[in-house]
C-alpha cells in the first residue's frame, strides 16, 4: 500500500525556484515535542548536521570524544546548550538551537519529555509557530505525546508535523507507521486538530529528516525538511494592531531635562512620531512627541520586538502594566472576570479561596478562582466535575481578579492573550484567555474611560503649576473617628499653608453632599460608592488646578480609599491621613497624627507639613 497523505506532486508544495527567491529575513520558531527518550534531540542534531549549521569540525571533535570515552556517538550530543542532558540524559530545559534553509532561518526550541518539567514544555512552546511532535516508532503512543498535543492546541499552535521516529528499530515497517497513525489521528480528532503531515523517520539512520530515503519506498510524503519550509509563517507581528505594555517610566530632572520617557518592549503593531495613543485600562489619551534612542540615529516609527521608550505630549500619570495602543485601531478587552482554559503544574491544588498572582504582559494582578468549569484528563480527553485543579491537568476556568486586566483575545492577538499563575514566587500554571467576562465595576468602569478620553487639557500643566506655586498638588484625605477634631485640625493646617504662601483649599464634606450631591444625598438609597466617586472628581478638577486640596471624612474604610485612588486621574496625588486615636477601621494608610484630645493642634499641624515635606508637596524651608 502507497501512502500519499503529504505527497510532493501536490499543487501546494512550493518550488526550488521560489524558495531560493523567497525573502532571506524571513525566520520561524517551532517546537519540538514528545515523550521522554523518543529521539527529539536526536532529529535535531541531525536537522543541524545536515544543513551544515555545525560549527567547522564540531561534528569531528564530538565523535572523538565519544570514541576516547568508549561511548557511542548520538546526534543528540551536539547540541551544546544541553549541558544537562549530555550529563544526564534527560533535557531538562527548554534550549534554542538555530539553523537555515534556501528559504528561512529557523528557531527551533527543544523541550524536555518528563512530566516533571511540563513547565518548560508550555514555556518553550509558547513562543513556536509550529510544532514537531516526535513519537517511537517501538515504544508507540505514550501519556505525554497525547499530553503536549494537547498543550500545543491550547496555546493556538494548528501547524503540527507528527514525526514516526525510530523506524529502523521497527524495520521501516509501513503496517506499524499507519497503526500510529491511524490512533493518534483518532485522538487528535476529539481536539479538532488535523496534523499537517506524519513522517516516517530514524533520527539515528537520518532517514527522511533532510534526505529521502529509498529504505521507505511505500512512503512519498515529504522529508522534515522539506515540512519545515512548508510551514506558514503568522502574520507579521508589525502587521498586527498596536501593543505595547507600560514596564517603567522614567523621570529626569537634570540640567533641565524633564522627559518621562515611557519604556516596554513592542509586542506587536508599529508606533510612529505624532500617532494618538491611548493607555489601557485608563483609556488615558495624548500623541508619541519621541522614540528616544541611544548613541543611535533618532527614529520616527518603530516595531514589534523592539524594547524601546517613547516621550508623550501630555503629563499623565501611568503606571507599570498599562497597555499603550494606538488610538485607530481595535481596542482590548478590559475586565475583572475571566474564563481561560490553563494547565496546573503546581506540587498543591488549583483551589477556590485562595489567592494568586496573574501575570499578563507586565501587568501582575491579584486574583483567585471563582469557578472550575471542567477539568480534562489531556491523555484521554475526559471531561470531569470538579472544585479544584491537580498538579497535570487542564481545565476550563472562571477567575476572579482583584483589578481589571488588559488583553485581547486569541482570534485577535495570541501573544497577549497568554497569562501565567504565580503562587510562591514560582510560576505554577498557564493558560490562554478564551472569554471576557462582565464584571461589577464594568459601569463605573466605563465612565472612567470615557471621563479619560475626553478630558480638556490647558495649555499650562500641572508641572508649569508646580513650578509657579512652589509646590505639588494633591489631596489631603483627613478621617478618623467621630469627635477628634478632624475639621478644626483641617481648617488649621489650610490657613498655615496659606500664610506661608502655599495655593490651598479647605473642602467640606458637607458643602459636596448638599451641593453636587444633592440629587443623591435625599434619596432613599445607600449612595455612598456615587459620593465617593463625586468628591473624587471635584478633587480632580483642583489638583489639576495646582491646589493641595483638604478634604475630611469620618471613618472611611478601604473600599473607600480604592474607590477614590481608581477615580483619580493621579492616584499617586492621594495623601490618606488618619488623624486622632488608633486606627478603627481596615483602611491601610501611611501616615497617622495621633491627637485624641484634639486640645494639640499646633503640633499635629506641625507633623502634617513634615509628611508633606518628605512627599516633596511643599519644600522644606
Amino acid at each position: 500500500m502507497t501512502n500519499n497523505t503529504n505527497s510532493p506532486d501536490n499543487t501546494n508544495k512550493t518550488s526550488s525556484n521560489s524558495i531560493s527567491n523567497h525573502n532571506r529575513d524571513e525566520h520561524m520558531n517551532v517546537a519540538i515535542v514528545g515523550h521522554v527518550d523518543h529521539g527529539k534531540s536526536t532529529i535535531i542534531g541531525r536537522l543541524l548536521a545536515d544543513t551544515n549549521s555545525l560549527p567547522e569540525g564540531k561534528l569531528e571533535r564530538v565523535k572523538e570524544t565519544c570514541r576516547r570515552n568508549s561511548k557511542p556517538f548520538e546526534y543528540s550530543f551536539l547540541l551544546d546548550a544541553l549541558k544537562d542532558e549530555q550529563a544526564q540524559g534527560i533535557t531538562i530545559d527548554a534550549a534554542r538551537v538555530f539553523f537555515k534553509t534556501p528559504k528561512r532561518k529557523y528557531i527551533i526550541i527543544d523541550t524536555p519529555g518528563h512530566i516533571e518539567f511540563l513547565k518548560n514544555v508550555v514555556t518553550g512552546a509558547s513562543r513556536a509557530e509550529a510544532a514537531l511532535l516526535v513519537i517511537d516508532a517501538h515504544e508507540g503512543i505514550q501519556e505525554n505525546s497525547k499530553r503536549y498535543c494537547y498543550m500545543l492546541s491550547m496555546l493556538g499552535i494548528k501547524q503540527i508535523a507528527v514525526l514516526i521516529n525510530k523506524m529502523d528499530l521497527e524495520n521501516y515497517s509501513e503496517s506499524r507507521y499507519n497503526q500510529i497513525k491511524s490512533d493518534y489521528a483518532e485522538f487528535l480528532k476529539n481536539l479538532n486538530l488535523q496534523p499537517t503531515a506524519y513522517i516516517p523517520v530514524s533520527g539515528k539512520e537520518g532517514d527522511n529528516i533532510a534526505v529521502k530515503t529509498s529504505k521507505m519506498p511505500w512512503y512519498t510524503g515529504y522529508t522534515v525538511l522539506e515540512q519545515l519550509d512548508l510551514f506558514l509563517t503568522q502574520k507579521d507581528p508589525e502587521n498586527q494592531d498596536f501593543r505595547m505594555p507600560v514596564q517603567d517610566v522614567y523621570k529626569f530632572t537634570k540640567d533641565g531635562d524633564n522627559r518621562r520617557i515611557i519604556a516596554g518592549t513592542i509586542i506587536s503593531g508599529q508606533i510612529s512620531v505624532g500617532d494618538e495613543v491611548l493607555f489601557y485600562p485608563s483609556n488615558k489619551k495624548s500623541r508619541i512627541k519621541s522614540i528616544e534612542s541611544f548613541n543611535t540615529t533618532p527614529k520616527s516609527t518603530i516595531g514589534a520586538g523592539y524594547a524601546t521608550g517613547v516621550t508623550i505630549t501630555d503629563h499623565l500619570y501611568l503606571k507599570r502594566g498599562e497597555m499603550m495602543i494606538r488610538a485607530d485601531q481595535q481596542k482590548p478587552e478590559v475586565t475583572s472576570r475571566i474564563k481561560a482554559n490553563i494547565f496546573w503544574l503546581g506540587r498543591n491544588p488549583f483551589i477556590m479561596g485562595k489567592n494568586y498572582l496573574l501575570k499578563i504582559g507586565a501587568q501582575k494582578i491579584e486574583m483567585e478562582l471563582e469557578k472550575v468549569e471542567t477539568v480534562i484528563d489531556a491523555s484521554s480527553l475526559d471531561y470531569q466535575k470538579k472544585d479544584q485543579v491537580n498538579r497535570h491537568e487542564v481545565a476550563e476556568v472562571i477567575l476572579k481578579l482583584k483589578s481589571p486586566i488588559v488583553f485581547d483575545l486569541p482570534h485577535v492577538n495570541v501573544l497577549t492573550s497568554r497569562f501565567v499563575i504565580v503562587d510562591e514566587y514560582e510560576i505554577w500554571g498557564g493558560g490562554i484567555i478564551s472569554e471576557s467576562l462582565s464584571d461589577t465595576k464594568k459601569a463605573f468602569r466605563d465612565k472612567l474611560m470615557i471621563r479619560n478620553y475626553k478630558w480638556e487639557r490647558s495649555l499650562v500643566n500641572i508641572e508649569d503649576r508646580a513650578e509657579h506655586y512652589n509646590q505639588k498638588s494633591c489631596l489631603i484625605l483627613i478621617t478618623g473617628e467621630k469627635a477628634v477634631g478632624k475639621k478644626a485640625f483641617a481648617k488649621s493646617l489650610e490657613k498655615r499653608l496659606f500664610l506661608e504662601g502655599k495655593h490651598t483649599y479647605y473642602l467640606g464634606i458637607g458643602s459636596v453632599l448638599y451641593g453636587l450631591d444633592a440629587d443623591i444625598k435625599l434619596s432613599e438609597q445607600n449612595n455612598h460608592q456615587e459620593h465617593m466617586r463625586r468628591l473624587a472628581e471635584v478633587a480632580n478638577i483642583l489638583i489639576d488646578s495646582g491646589v493641595i486640596l483638604i478634604v475630611t471624612a469620618t471613618m472611611l474604610t478601604q473600599e473607600d480609599l480604592d474607590l477614590i485612588q481608581s477615580t483619580m486621574i493621579m492616584p499617586d496625588r492621594l495623601i490618606p491621613i488618619w488623624y486622632g486615636g488608633k486606627i478603627a477601621t481596615n483602611i491601610e494608610v501611611s501616615h497617622q497624627i495621633y491627637n485624641a484630645d484634639g486640645e494639640n493642634v499646633d503640633a499635629a499641624i506641625d507633623k502634617a507639613k513634615k509628611i508633606l515635606q518628605n512627599l516633596g508637596i511643599i519644600f522644606k524651608p
